[in-house]
């Protein structure tokens, strides 16, 4: 599984001129169902490493950040049966957008041909803080004027 720890962050690294959105999300008005790209072509060679990259188009609810930069996503994987595994958290227990949240997660995944089905375990160890936002999430939340 390719999993997000504190010392180990996404390779994924954005366009130095991208702002606080990304490129191809023009508002923030739907609470994180903005405009996805369209589904792969191909199921990738590395399909962990594409499940996170997919995820970094998942918007929080109520921050244009992406769950992956907020450092929401424990963990993808996708099984042999085409099953992909998401380890989520949340900030807190009581976070009014978790069913939010999960939804967007199986619906720009579930978008992909390669993916049959999308199976998320709330995981709560070890407990969500701010140290765990990369670096990148903490850019976007300065510019949106939000300490990071």
């Amino acid at each position: 599984m390719a999993e997000l720890t504190a010392t180990h962050r996404l390779p994924v690294v954005a366009p130095e001129d991208e702002g606080p959105l990304p490129a191809h999300v023009v508002s923030h008005a739907s609470g994180g169902r903005d405009l996805w790209s369209p589904p792969l072509d191909e199921r990738p060679a590395e399909p962990d490493q594409a499940l996170l990259e997919l995820l970094m188009e998942v918007l929080d609810p109520e921050l244009p950040i992406s769950l992956v930069d907020l450092g929401l996503i424990y963990g993808a994987r996708l099984d042999g049966e085409d099953v992909a595994h998401i380890e989520l958290t949340f900030t807190a227990t009581a976070c009014p957008c978790m069913e939010f949240i999960r939804e967007d997660i199986r619906d720009r995944l579930m978008q992909e041909h390669w993916i049959r089905q999308v199976e998320i375990r709330d995981v709560w160890d070890p407990p969500w803080s701010r140290e765990m936002i990369s670096e990148r999430g903490r850019e976007q939340l300065r510019r949106l004027g939000v300490a990071g």
